[in-house]
Formats: structure tokens, sequence, C-alpha cells
């Protein structure tokens, strides 16, 4: 049976609970010496996590990302910096959830704070920079909490991502042992077949008594540093109360209330999603999710386009990378490649845009696949 058929249960089934691609002020996630622990294959312990279930935790997460994504001028303010920010750079994270349908996730950043939370009923996006806060009434769960979409901000649903693309492009092995948040450890390295990906090893550290992940690394495959590093310094497996999960505004804060559609799940004050190989077949070539991107490609090869894009920001630094990118065509069309040593852009023309964790002709190759 696949790996993504399989039960995951150990993920964290709440909208809100996520750790983006770089979570950490203080700096890299350090591991402890190894310590010494039974043997076990990749096999058993592969489905070792695939079937643990915690009913909450609480910890700190901190994580050093480094994507190859340039740092421009001029992007030092709104929106664009966040998204930046947490894409590179080092970041912390204090996050905590009680299943179901519990989740708490607070991002320290520069004195300030964002905020996400939820108590099963309502949810809560909190910006204290900007002293703003929404409120949303979560609508009613339809499915299983292990059949809920989870987002990325904690380790476990990061592993999820390329957990979903290792069967059959992927070798396991079982590549040692390590010390996690002060608790031991395996470490389960998962290695891409394929070398159309820019992706070289995941190594997640999985508890060697609750079997979740606790800190994940992803190499890329040129360098020797981690593009990567993500994972808890402190962790605890018991139920946090149900007051961590409240949430009173502060005095002279503006309040916002909104109600999504029935069955949507909250994403206003969502974190940006981390960068992750998407397993799921997409059938014909370019077909795309309901509001979503359309996925070309599968596993570590996938590529997702989007539309509609124009081919300037408005941002005069970014305009300016755009102009001095290389230009490139094929029988998609023409366009600019943008490349690091992580990720892969192909802005097109006809207002289309590839991204990926690949190489840039691959990138290539899912744009003349792709509908027009």
């Amino acid at each position: 049976m696949g790996v993504a058929q399989r039960s995951r249960r150990w993920l964290v089934p709440v909208a809100t609970v996520a750790v983006v691609a770089g979570v950490g002020a203080l700096g890299p996630v350090v591991a402890d010496a190894s310590p010494k622990l039974p043997g076990i294959t990749a096999q058993d312990l592969l489905a070792n996590v695939q079937t643990a279930k915690v009913d909450g935790l609480s910890g700190t997460v901190r994580s050093a990302t480094d994507l190859g994504l340039p740092s421009l001028p001029g992007m030092h303010d709104g929106g664009s910096n966040q998204i930046l920010d947490l894409l590179n750079g080092e970041h912390t994270a204090r996050v905590a959830f009680a299943s179901p349908d519990k989740a708490r996730v607070s991002v320290l950043d520069n004195m300030a704070e964002r905020m996400w939370t939820t108590d099963g009923t309502s949810a809560w996006a909190y910006d204290s920079s900007k002293r703003e806060a929404v409120k949303l009434t979560v609508p009613a769960r339809t499915s299983k909490p292990e059949k809920a979409t989870p987002q990325d901000y904690n380790p476990q649903a990061v592993a999820k991502q390329f957990l979903d693309a290792i069967d059959p492009t992927t070798t396991v092995d079982v590549s040692g042992t390590e010390k996690v948040a002060g608790r031991d450890a395996y470490k389960l390295r998962l290695v891409p077949k394929t070398d159309k990906t820019t992706v070289g090893s995941v190594t997640l550290a999985v508890d060697s008594k609750t079997w979740v992940p606790l800190e994940v690394t992803v190499m890329p495959r040129t360098g020797n540093n981690p593009a990567v590093q993500l994972g808890f310094s402190s962790v605890s497996f018991d139920v946090p109360p149900a007051s961590t999960f409240a949430f009173t505004p502060p005095p002279g804060v503006k309040v916002t209330e909104k109600a999504p559609a029935a069955g949507e799940i909250p994403k206003q004050g969502t974190p940006p999603k981390a960068i992750g190989p998407k397993g799921e077949k997409p059938g014909k070539p370019g077909t795309a999710k309901s509001g979503g991107p359309t996925v070309i490609g599968t596993g570590w090869e996938s590529v997702a386009m989007v539309r509609g894009v124009t081919a300037t920001t408005g941002n005069a630094a970014l305009d300016q990378l755009l102009a001095k990118a290389p230009t490139v065509q094929g029988s998609w069309g023409t366009g600019k490649v943008l490349t690091s040593k992580m990720v892969s852009v192909l802005i097109t023309d006809d207002g289309r845009v590839f991204v990926g964790l690949v190489t840039p002709d691959t990138l290539q190759a899912a744009a003349a696949k792709a509908p027009r």
C-alpha cells in the first residue's frame, strides 16, 4: 500500500496549526549527541510514523530557512516583506494543539506577535504590530479528524508534504539517531530517485516513543547547508488546557468579524504554506483542483501553475529583477525564468506562473504540458 494511502492520524487535524518553512529567531535547530536506540527498519519506522496518534502537544518551534531567494531593497514593507521573511531567515513560534480541533500558533518576530488560534467553534487571527484582529466562525467539521486538511505550522504537517512524495519515487532509510528537544529520535531519510528536483534529501527526526516527527531537515541537491531546518526546541505531549486556545483582543485593537462559507476552512490570517512536493495524482496533465492551482506532474517533479499574473509587480526592485532574468521560449510560449538553489519560477508573457522544487528544464517541460 502506498504511503499516501495509509492512516495519517499523527497529523495535527487543525487548519491553523502549521510551521512555515522557517520559524526560529534563536538560530538553527541543533541536535544533541546521538542516543543508543534499538534497531528498526525503515519500513517499520515509516509505519509507526503513519499510525502514530497524540491527543495534544505544546512547545516552541525554531528553524533556519535559506531557499536561495534574493534579498531585494524596497521589499521591506507590507505583505511582500512578510512573505519573504517567512521563506528566508530565522523565526520562532509557540505552538499548541488538542485533538480534534483546537490549535494555537504564535509567531514572534521583531518584538511583535502574529497569532492564529481556534477553540473549535471560532478562530482568531491577530497581528500585534497592526493592532488588528479577525474573528471567524468555524464551520462544523464534516469529516474525521485524520481527513482534515493540515496547514504548515508544525513539523508534522511539513513532514507530511514530503511523505506524500515517497512512493515510488524515493529511497527511504534509517540514517541514525539524534536528540531533539531533549527526546530520543530516529532519523528517517528520504532521497529522491529523480534528478529533476532541486531537493537532495529530507531527513525526519522521529520521536522514539510517540513516533511523531520532531524535526525536518531539507538539503538541496547542490551545496552543504540545509535549505530548511525546522523542529521543536522544547515539546510536551500533555494535552494543553482549554484556556490555551481562548483569545481576548487587547484594548484598542480593531476587530473584524467574518463568516466563511459553509464547509470551508478559514483562510484569513493563515500563514503562507511551506513549499514541498505534492504526492497527489492530478489525473490528466494540467488538472486543477477546485479553488487551487493547476498541478502538472507528480511527486518530486510536481509543478504548480497559476493564471492571471501581470508582467509587473509595482515594486521597482522586483520588477528590475524580472527585467534582468533570462528570457526563455518553447512550445508553451515566451517568458522569464528565475532560479535559486531550491525554487524555480517561470513567468510567461500570457500571465501564467509555474513554480516548483525542480530544475528550470523540468519547469519548462511542465509548461509545455499545461493548458493555455
